[in-house]
This record gives C-alpha cells, sequence and structure tokens, in this order.
C-alpha cells in the first residue's frame, strides 16, 4: 500500500484539483485508490458531490460523541475510487491534539487498520503547516507538491521542504517529494522563465508530465465529478492520466529517483532477463520527427510503459531514433515529447485506448 500525500501551504496551486483527478486516474488504470480528504475546507469531498454524516474527524478524534471507525466513513465514488470526506469539523482536531502525546502519528494509526485493502491512498492536505499536514506526511511514504510557474509559488517550496525535513529528523520518518507544474498556461512567456527556473533547482526531483491550465477542470468541480466522468477527452485529462502512469510506471521505487542499490538491482534484473530474451528478439527500430523537442522517449507495453534511461531516444539528423530488441508479440507503443505523450503519426496501426488517446500497435513475427 502506497501512501501519497498531496500538499502545498500556497492555496490555487492545484492541490485538490490534483488529489481528486489522480485519484479517479489510477482508478481507472486498475488500481484500488482511497482519498483521504484532510482539508477541512472539504473541496476535494464537495467537488466530488459528496454529503456525509461523519467524516475524517469522527475517525481521528478522541473527543466526538459519535466516533468512528476510519473504514465506516468510507463512501464510494467510482469503481476502484473510495472516499475518507471532511468536514468543517476537522478544523478543530489540530486544538484537540495540542496536548496530545503522539500527536502528529494520529493518522497514520487509523490508516494501520486499512493495511492490503488500497494499492494507493492519497491524502489532500489542507493549505498549511500545521498538525493536520505534519500527521499526513508522517503518515506518507511520498509527497507530491504541486506548484504553479510563479515565483511566489516557486519561493513556498522551500518553506514545505523544511518541514519534510523536520519530520526526518525529529520523528525519524523520511519521506521522498517531487514537484508537480500544475496550472501551467503555456500562453505566457512569463510560465516558461519560471518553468526553467523550477528545474534548474529541482531538476531531478521533478514529474515530467505537466498539468496545463484547462477551463474543464473547474467545470468538473462545479459540477460535482472528476474529469474522467466529465470530459475525458480534454487536456486537462490528458495530463492527469499521463501523470497517473508516471507513478505506476515507478511502482516498486519511491517517487524520487532510485537509490544506487535499487539501481544495482534494476541492472542485475535486465542483464538477466536480456540474457534470457536477446537470442529469441528482433531489432526494432522507434523513430519520430521532433526538431524542437529537448527529450523523447519512447514507451510501450515492451517496457512496462516505464519513462527512464532505457526509454530514451538519441537525437540525429533523420530526428529521434531508438533501437530495442523486441520477442515475437503485439506491442502498443506511444511517444512522450518534452513530456507530451502522442502516437506515432507515421504508423497507420492505431487503437484507441479508454481515455481516447490513440496507441500506435506493432507486430512482431516470429521466425
Amino acid at each position: 500500500m502506497r501512501i501519497i500525500a498531496v500538499t502545498n501551504q500556497k492555496g490555487g496551486c492545484g492541490k485538490t484539483t490534483t488529489a481528486v483527478n489522480l485519484v479517479c486516474s489510477l482508478a481507472v488504470n486498475g488500481k484500488k485508490v482511497l482519498l483521504i480528504d484532510l482539508d477541512p475546507q472539504a473541496h476535494a469531498t464537495l467537488g466530488l458531490n459528496i454529503r456525509p454524516e461523519l467524516n475524517i474527524y469522527n475517525a481521528l478524534s478522541k473527543l466526538t460523541n459519535e466516533k468512528a471507525a476510519l473504514s465506516d466513513i468510507i463512501r464510494k465514488v467510482d469503481d476502484n475510487f473510495d472516499i475518507a470526506p471532511s468536514g468543517i469539523i476537522l478544523s478543530t482536531l489540530e486544538q484537540e491534539l495540542a496536548g496530545e502525546i503522539g500527536r502528529e502519528s494520529r493518522l497514520q494509526e487509523e490508516l494501520s487498520n486499512l493495511k492490503g485493502k488500497y494499492e494507493y491512498i492519497i491524502i489532500d492536505c489542507p493549505p498549511n503547516l500545521g498538525i493536520l499536514t505534519i500527521n499526513a506526511i508522517r503518515a506518507s511514504s511520498d509527497v507530491i507538491i504541486p506548484v504553479e510557474a510563479s515565483r511566489f509559488s516557486f519561493e513556498g517550496l522551500n518553506q514545505l521542504i523544511e518541514i519534510i525535513n523536520l519530520i526526518r529528523d525529529r520523528l525519524n520518518h523520511s519521506v521522498e517529494y517531487r514537484v508537480l507544474i500544475a496550472n501551467f498556461d503555456s500562453r505566457l512567456r512569463h510560465s516558461f522563465q519560471m518553468l526553467d527556473r523550477i528545474k534548474l533547482n529541482f531538476k531531478e526531483k521533478l514529474f515530467r508530465t505537466i498539468i496545463h491550465v484547462n477551463v474543464k477542470l473547474k467545470e468538473a468541480q462545479n459540477q460535482g465529478v472528476h474529469i474522467l466522468d466529465y470530459d475525458k477527452y480534454c487536456r486537462g485529462a490528458k495530463d492527469y492520466f499521463s501523470l497517473a502512469r508516471e507513478i505506476i510506471t515507478a511502482e516498486g521505487s519511491s517517487l524520487s529517483i532510485n537509490t544506487e542499490v535499487k539501481q544495482e538491482k534494476l541492472k542485475e534484473l535486465m542483464r538477466e532477463r536480456i540474457a534470457k530474451e536477446l537470442p529469441k528478439a528482433t531489432e526494432i527500430v522507434f523513430s519520430v520527427s521532433a526538431p524542437q523537442a529537448k527529450e523523447v522517449y519512447v514507451v510501450g507495453d515492451f517496457n512496462g510503459w516505464r519513462i527512464d534511461n532505457n526509454s530514451r531516444m538519441s537525437a540525429s539528423e533523420a530526428g529521434w531514433v531508438k533501437k530495442a530488441n523486441l520477442s515475437p508479440g503485439n506491442y502498443r507503443y506511444r511517444f512522450v515529447i518534452d513530456g507530451k505523450w502522442t502516437e506515432d503519426e507515421k504508423n497507420p496501426a492505431k487503437e484507441m485506448n479508454p481515455y481516447g488517446q490513440m496507441d500506435s500497435l506493432i507486430e512482431v513475427s516470429s521466425w
């Protein structure tokens, strides 16, 4: 069970939008996911049109007259998608926990009762650095920090990272964080200037996926549904689908760059696999023309849709090229050009996936 906190003390950065739509995108990929709304404003709960009698406060508080187990307050949103709703009364919990021993681990204690029931738990944190946010980080293995391509959002990153380091030092709990560019307006030169600045400072901690400004995301909230129920073909849906895939393909490791030990184990497994499969494989050359691109990858069924150095394409005069040794079979694949997923326009064999995107198809014959 992987627990990920989505947090940023700055409001308006797309935190709740990211939490809700990441969960629905993970769910439609067959992952059993729970969204915990830990924000007293309850925007995730209201944005999904949930009107609960009991909420996360009743599970975490020891003073409430309506005490409930966390499993009792969970509501189903969609297939594979559950939510632990919130309410304004949650704002009183910080005062209740002020003098309690082990107050930083209250949420972690409750989540331990759900072990094995979910593959992912996503926590939508309040827009501050109080005890609720500390509880979320303490319970998590990973943190996603949505930021806008703006100066104030960029400056706030350091404060949050200080809290993460404080939790590591004081509570002996380390989490890996990644930065997600959200609400990105590609019409503004300033957006690209701030993007370059963020990349310069957080290159190894930055998601490749960028969430662009899309009015459909706000419209979906107003209708009380997630984006895949509202318009699964819009850019916002595609962006969050790409983010979910990026996280899923990193499964088995943290959201951050693998440690040296993990890298060596991965290399050893890869060498064993190549030694076993290479004699039966056929060399396939993938190519795409993207003269303005900075980095291009080819991902598909043959590499677990993983974006890494092994799927990186090489630039040449003829375009971007990647050779792969594939065993006989049928494969779906796509190119990822500067974070944007696209089909192979030169390949007429295509198949639409559930999100309105076209996957290119290739068949490798046996000899």
